[in-house]
């Protein structure tokens, strides 16, 4: 499906965390937003690897605002927000494509995460969030949009999904609560996109993820799984000023699987 332009990020500038190969969700949400006239800034974990693989991705979009940034240190996330500022300016949007959870807490049953898993995986997958928001706020425009990214395990118990699914159920909440704060203060609105199974870094550490990709096709109402590019595609509407009244919203980009029943 070729993807129509129409310049709806122009003049705009935002931040992405999260992007750790042309494969991550957060990548391909990019390629939207710069397709579409947006200024992008990045952040990498701060490891020489991990900054040649995000530059090797930013710079073709002509991104030159490439931070480190682990997003468990708040001194390292006000540098982030500092950098990004004073190279391209205040900002009109935030991605947030952030989750981590132990092998060991993704492998073994829910019930036997250990207290460091569990604190390991809230505090990068959800209170990451929470923090971006406390230290970036200053550098965000009024009327301005962050996006997150959550899954169907939030709501539903998915097979092998165990702490992220809680950490997920976290996060979507955090969305309500944030929303609800920052747009009275600010103008400024909160969605997180609940997307389909695709083949990811974060992915990988799903235990049969396979049969899930296998599964959605006999069960979505679509009869297929999805394409990277349509969350792409979602996020660019919730970013954009198309979704100028939309705020505190978990978005599903699942071919309808999220409707079924049966």
């Amino acid at each position: 499906m070729r993807e129509v332009t129409l310049g709806l990020m122009n003049g705009k500038r935002g931040i992405i965390f999260g992007v750790a190969n042309d494969r991550s969700l957060a990548w391909h949400i990019a390629e939207r937003l710069h397709a579409e006239g947006a200024e992008l800034a990045f952040t990498h974990l701060p490891t020489p690897k991990m900054e040649r693989r995000v530059r090797l991705l930013a710079e073709p979009l002509g991104a030159t605002c490439i931070v480190p940034c682990d997003v468990t240190d708040d001194g390292q996330i006000r540098a982030a927000f500092q950098e990004t500022n004073r190279q391209i300016g205040p900002l009109d949007f935030l991605v947030h494509s952030v989750a981590f959870a132990s092998r060991a807490a993704l492998s073994n049953p829910y019930y036997k995460t250990t207290r460091a898993d569990f604190q390991q995986a809230m505090d990068i997958s959800v209170y990451s969030l929470v923090a971006l928001c406390q230290n970036g706020l200053r550098y965000l425009n009024e009327g301005a949009s962050i996006l997150t990214l959550t899954y169907l395990g939030a709501v539903k118990m998915i097979p092998g999904y165990n702490v992220m699914g809680v950490c997920k159920a976290a996060l979507e909440s955090s969305v309500r609560y944030l929303a609800a704060e920052l747009g009275r203060e600010r103008n400024i609105r909160v969605n997180a996109i609940s997307a389909g199974p695709v083949q990811t870094l974060s992915a990988a550490g799903v235990s049969d993820f396979e049969k899930i990709l296998r599964h959605y096709p006999n069960k979505a109402p679509l009869h297929r799984n999805i394409r990277p590019g349509e969350v792409g595609s979602s996020a660019l509407y919730l970013l954009s000023d198309l979704a100028s009244a939309v705020t505190g919203e978990i978005h599903y980009v699942d071919c309808g699987y999220n409707i079924v029943g049966w």
